[in-house]
């Protein structure tokens, strides 16, 4: 018996078989089912991509998932696009979904991101600029690392550090709440001038709304060059072969650090909708959708740039 989105495919077929529908997508891929996993990054991107694919006649669907739920989401046909694989930090747990070719990785949207540990300034400035400036300082930290949300792959390198106790800090403390749980306690640590080290990247407002400082010696756990860090979309395994037209907008899609900032300022320090945040973006863009939109069309078959155009008042 066939599964409910094969079944859509092979209707599609035979209709495209015995009639002109060939021009339009299968039924079963006018819903695209991403996931975010509440990162702000990713938020902005799912929001981008959002604007398009309704320009394009599609219907996005993200479900907020951490990134291990997403994987196994992907594999299970549940997810079809995740734009937030983030490598190397992902590297070790989407390395089985990709060697048993449950995932697909589409193509890096994202380079020239950092993603490793950080300090304040004023920390920096008192002496602290490695991994190996950490442990000498445990009473001033408070023995403590901040992360983002329980499973994410960073936190889980950090928890590495401290089980092989490199560094020295194999008595210190992962703390894990949310993105958003740890940028507040970031906010009231610089208010009152205290030490704290904590999960920091880029792109994200916390750049420029903080004075921060990457720390160094973190290759090992985290990549080179600060946690020089690449973003892949991945897919779910037959995602581009069975929905060519939207796979090749995925395969197409890339972003930049200022174009993701961009829209991240926009959302937490101008409280835009993060939608009419992205649409501003794409309209003082619009450079980005021919390369997007090259050889796209609309859910419906007609020509996929133009509709975009057209849906965002741009030329």
């Amino acid at each position: 018996m066939k599964k409910p989105f094969e079944q859509a495919l092979f209707s599609a077929a035979v209709l495209c078989a015995t009639t002109l529908a060939c021009a339009a997508e299968p039924p079963a891929c006018m819903q695209v089912r991403m996931a975010g996993p509440g990162w702000t990054d990713i938020d902005a991107t799912n929001a981008m991509a959002g604007v398009v694919l309704k320009a394009l006649g599609y219907h996005q669907n993200v479900a907020n998932l951490s990134v291990p739920i997403t994987y196994q989401g992907l594999k299970k046909g549940q997810i079809d696009v995740f734009l937030g694989n983030w490598m190397p930090a992902q590297a070790p747990l989407v390395k089985p979904f990709v060697e048993e070719k449950s995932v697909e990785v589409m193509r890096p949207n994202l380079s020239n991101a950092k993603f490793t540990l950080a300090v304040p300034d004023y920390v920096a400035a008192a002496g602290v600029h490695s991994f190996a400036d950490l442990a000498k300082n445990a009473d001033k930290f408070d023995s403590r690392i901040y992360g983002i949300e329980p499973g994410a792959p960073a936190n889980q390198n950090i928890k590495k550090i401290v089980d092989e106790k490199a560094f020295g800090l194999g008595t210190w403390k992962v703390v894990e709440s949310s993105e958003t749980g740890m940028l507040t306690q970031v906010e009231r640590a610089v208010r009152d001038r205290k030490w704290i080290v904590f999960l920091a990247w880029e792109p994200h407002l916390m750049n420029t709304k903080f004075k921060l400082t990457y720390l160094d010696g973190g290759d090992r756990y985290f990549g080179p060059n600060y946690g020089g860090a690449t973003v892949n979309t991945v897919a779910r395994a037959g995602y581009a072969g069975q929905c060519p037209n939207v796979g090749r907008l995925f395969r197409q899609l890339s972003f930049n650090v200022d174009l993701e900032n961009g829209v991240i300022t926009d959302v937490l320090d101008k409280k835009t909708n993060i939608d009419a945040a992205a649409t501003d973006a794409l309209k003082h863009h619009p450079e980005l959708l021919r390369t997007w939109l090259d050889g796209v069309n609309t859910a419906s078959g007609a020509n996929g740039l133009q509709a975009v155009q057209a849906a965002l008042g741009v030329k």
